[in-house]
């Protein structure tokens, strides 16, 4: 167990599995409080247990980040019941893919909702708490879909993470004054849950074929970075997103990959 963040209380939104469980253990591994907020009951139990028998300290509270009163309050419960708001990692993401022509606008209202208005919503209410404390950091996870390549049939959630890069720099500069740091994470092919759909149809080893590392991420090499930002050695990185994707988006040609 690190120091680095001891006594800090963290907010991290789909920290149940993938990036945003990674991040709880990483934040919790350096003295931090870490409140698990994810919808699945079960899952964030496991990280919790997972925190607890490792020494750290930690809270569940089950949560959907598309509801915005819902997650308003427990910000504001968070803070009351801890004392504190230090940092919030907004980890959770909604998917629905699709070609332009063929999806639905209710799937692009759902992506945008959770990735893009839940952000809103948890700065917004964080940053009086953090203001009262004279400093934070927010972090978001991202992607490289959408901010720094493309991709076909991924329109809804491509749009919502370049949205994203506009909100954290608008966001650090409205933050600043406050001692508060806004900045970004833009994963490429990490091996979580989430990617499992697309890693069974095309295969792990033709993914890895197209990344310069020739391999996978892992979400801990997501989470170190994530832990980075959210400590003092950050203070003075605010605006900006760091890519973690093994090179993938650098060829001109997978043709020079492989």
């Amino acid at each position: 167990m690190g120091k680095g963040l001891s006594d800090k209380v963290a907010i991290i939104t789909g920290s149940g599995h993938g990036i945003g469980r990674a991040s709880a253990l990483a934040l919790a591994s350096e003295g931090a409080t870490v409140v698990i907020a994810t919808r699945t009951k079960s899952q964030g139990h496991e990280v919790l247990a997972a925190i607890e028998s490792s020494g750290g300290k930690a809270l569940f509270r089950q949560i959907d980040v598309g509801n915005h009163l819902e997650t308003r309050a427990m910000i504001d419960e968070v803070a009351s019941s801890c004392g504190r708001l230090d940092i919030v990692i907004h980890a959770a993401a909604a998917y629905d893919g699709g070609r332009i022509e063929v999806t639905s606008l209710g799937g692009l209202e759902t992506v945008l909702n959770v990735n893009v208005k839940a952000c809103f919503t948890l700065a917004a209410a964080a940053l009086p708490h953090m203001r009262r404390g004279g400093q934070g950091r927010f972090i978001v996870i991202s992607s490289v879909t959408g901010p720094r390549v493309g991709m076909p049939g991924s329109a809804f959630y491509a749009t919502s993470k370049a949205a994203l890069t506009g909100f954290i720099r608008t966001a650090a500069l409205e933050f600043a004054a406050d001692n508060v740091t806004v900045n970004g994470v833009e994963p490429g092919f990490i091996d979580t849950p989430g990617l499992a759909e697309f890693v069974a149809e095309y295969g792990r080893e033709a993914i890895s074929g197209f990344i310069p590392a020739g391999r996978l991420g892992r979400p801990e090499e997501v989470a170190a970075v994530v832990r980075f930002l959210a400590s003092d050695d950050a203070s003075y990185v605010t605006g900006e997103t760091i890519v973690v994707d093994g090179g993938g988006r650098l060829p001109e040609s997978p043709l020079v990959i492989r």
